[in-house]
């Protein structure tokens, strides 16, 4: 690995409690010989994740856990703004691992900053999207802080690696190397990727999906909602009046339910290859179509033909992490507002 930078004291690691974060607690303070502070950001990944998770940090070797509820925060500044631009990134994902992406980026260095942190620290591996989405958000809120990603780093190969390294170093998981799915949830959407997807002449396996009911499974009877508007944000569902995220959550549960809102589709990744993933987004389907389809009833040809055009733009913005330093989102969020 490279040198060891001496002037990082204490660092926040973005943690999730997983395989790979479990073992970056001990494989930070082995290398870099620093305090580590690890923050999880709730984002509606589910109680069953956030649960124990700052005693489970704190047992890794970490000095603290912040854990910090940002399910509003996410809903209302970075999915409803996606929603009102219409941005699907080529034609079909509806963003959801990439909206979450810099409203957690942006958790973690508040937490930096609070506890006087020079450095902070992402599981992400050195082939996927959200390497460059978080160190683009850090770099724009806090060029300062040094970035440090052990999957660039270090040498271990996979999770069998990981796994005899957390054993030897008393890190106890609950991963085993029969795990083949990499998910990623939040209260949009839920993703997966690996096993048996990794040849796209499979077909999705039953039990991938979690979030949603197959055909054969759902009711066999429709149901009805109204969903109301205002100014192009979802306000009433059923005519009650709810949060931006409860409106996402209960939506989830109905849509869901329906085995509304699944895609398995291949994307081109920034780093220039291609992914095959799975991926759930019940409510959002929803949501969407809604949107989309109020539009249809207000909005003039030349404006509808704008809109789209604006949303190609939004949605390769959001998709390769430049929110927070990108004129271009700006003024397309400030033209969709006037449409």
């Amino acid at each position: 690995m490279p040198p060891k930078p001496e002037s990082v004291n204490k660092v926040v690691l973005a943690y999730s409690g997983g395989l790979d974060t479990s073992a970056i607690v001990p494989w930070l303070k082995e290398n870099y010989d620093c305090e580590v502070v690890c923050y999880a950001a709730n984002v509606g990944q589910g109680d069953e994740e956030l649960e124990g998770i700052e005693e489970k940090a704190e047992r890794s070797g970490a000095s603290s856990c912040y854990v910090v509820d940002l399910r509003e925060e996410f809903v209302t500044d970075y999915v409803w703004p996606t929603l009102r631009s219409g941005a699907v990134y080529e034609g079909r994902y509806l963003l959801g691992t990439s909206m979450a992406r810099p409203v957690i980026a942006k958790g973690q260095v508040e937490i930096a900053r609070k506890v006087g942190a020079d450095a902070i620290c992402h599981g992400c591996t050195g082939k996927g999207n959200d390497q460059v989405r978080f160190e683009n958000a850090v770099y724009a809120l806090a060029p300062e802080l040094k970035i440090i990603a052990p999957w660039r780093e270090w040498s271990f190969q996979g999770r069998t690696d990981l796994l005899n390294y957390c054993a030897e170093k008393g890190v106890k998981v609950s991963a085993s190397a029969e795990k083949i799915y990499s998910r990623d949830r939040n209260l949009w959407h839920i993703s997966h990727e690996g096993g048996a997807l990794e040849d796209p002449w499979n077909a999705p396996p039953d039990d991938i999906w979690t979030m949603s009911s197959s055909p054969e499974e759902a009711p066999d009877r429709a149901e009805e909602i109204s969903i109301a508007f205002d100014g192009g944000i979802p306000v009433f569902l059923n005519g009650t009046a709810y949060g931006a995220a409860e409106i996402v959550e209960r939506l989830n549960e109905v849509a869901g339910a329906h085995g509304v809102g699944r895609i398995d589709i291949v994307e081109n990744r920034m780093v220039g290859m291609k992914s095959r993933g799975c991926y759930e987004t019940p409510g959002g389907t929803v949501l969407m179509e809604a949107a989309r389809a109020l539009e249809e009833l207000v909005l003039d040809r030349d404006a509808r033909r704008l809109r789209d055009e604006l949303a190609v733009k939004f949605s390769h913005i959001m998709y390769e992490g430049k929110w927070y330093h990108s004129a271009t989102r700006e003024a397309i969020q400030q033209a969709i507002e006037k449409l």
